[in-house]
């Protein structure tokens, strides 16, 4: 496919669900907000780790950040001011987060992602409860049409971003760092520089998506806003739909939510269950994600 007939793709799928909130219900509506959301995220993930390697288990903490940016500055800011200084609050704390996390490797990373997410969880949780707070209520927020367009422009930035750095310079400077560090850095790429960029730019758009749901949820708890759910479902979607290409995280994440729609429905006891069961199976049997394996299929078509 040439990038012009994908740029027209983009643009018809783009153009079909901006027209989601003028002919769906409020339950579609927000089966679509969901997908969008989980698309945002993994593809944000996707964008560090699925180029790195470094597997993050900490974008929790990004989405809680810019939560809890939201709620302290609602009816104080304008709502685009809020969620852009969400954005900004969250580049700003991987900044400083990063510069000592990357330069640790492997499952040490992952572990230090995940520590370092729950810490900050409960730091919120004591600042809250110094203030005499168990949660925050938002009185007055958009309506969910609303929100479900500020998400899609989240989305649509994700893809552009992630598909713009997956053929730029630094992207090909991380994926040789995936390759092979030792030898990246010998042939001249500066590869603490490179992650730490581009571990900055993937926290951004997690937070932004955390101030909106903020929104969206009306209400701030700080154990439900800093879940550590809502890494596992991102690492998750990477898995299902493949990390490595833009496509992949949308697959992933179309695929996730279509299926727990469908097991909340008929088997809700054993949804977790169930969806232990199919991540296992992808892991072992399609560890490419969906995405590469439709490319892998379509090589011989090609030919």
């Amino acid at each position: 496919m040439s990038r012009g007939s994908g740029i027209v793709l983009a643009a018809i799928a783009l153009g079909a669900l901006g027209l989601v909130p003028v002919v769906a219900s409020d339950y579609t509506l927000s089966v679509a907000l969901n997908f969008l959301l989980w698309s945002a995220l993994a593809l944000s993930w996707s964008l560090f780790s699925g180029l790195s390697g470094y597997v993050s288990l900490g974008h929790a903490v990004f989405y809680g950040i810019g939560a809890y940016v939201m709620v302290v500055c609602w009816q104080v800011l304008p709502i685009w001011s809020a969620v852009l200084l969400a954005g900004l609050a969250g580049g700003v704390f991987a900044f400083s987060l990063g510069w000592p996390c990357l330069r640790v490797r492997g499952p040490y990373f992952v572990i230090l992602t995940f520590g370092i997410a729950e810490f900050t969880k409960y730091v919120v949780v004591t600042i809250e409860a110094g203030l005499g707070r168990t949660g925050r209520l938002l009185i007055g927020t958009p309506s969910l049409a609303a929100l479900y367009e500020a998400v899609l422009v989240l989305a649509a930035l994700s893809f552009a971003l992630f598909a713009a750095i997956r053929r730029s310079r630094i992207g090909a400077g991380i994926i040789a760092i995936r390759a092979d560090e030792t030898a990246a850095e010998s042939i001249g790429i500066n590869t603490n520089a490179t992650k730490l960029a581009l571990f900055t730019l993937s926290a951004i758009i997690p937070a932004m998506a955390g101030a909106i749901m903020a929104l969206r949820a009306t209400y701030f708890e700080p154990m439900q806003a800093f879940s550590p759910v809502t890494s596992f479902t991102i690492v998750t979607i990477g898995i299902l739909g493949g990390a490595d290409a833009p496509p992949g995280p949308v697959l992933g994440a179309g695929f996730l939510v279509l299926i727990s729609e469908l097991l909340w429905a008929r088997a809700p006891e054993i949804y977790m269950i169930l969806l232990g069961i199919l991540l296992v199976i992808f892991v072992l049997f399609v560890p490419e994600g969906i995405y590469g394996r439709l490319h892998l299929l379509a090589k011989p078509a090609r030919r």
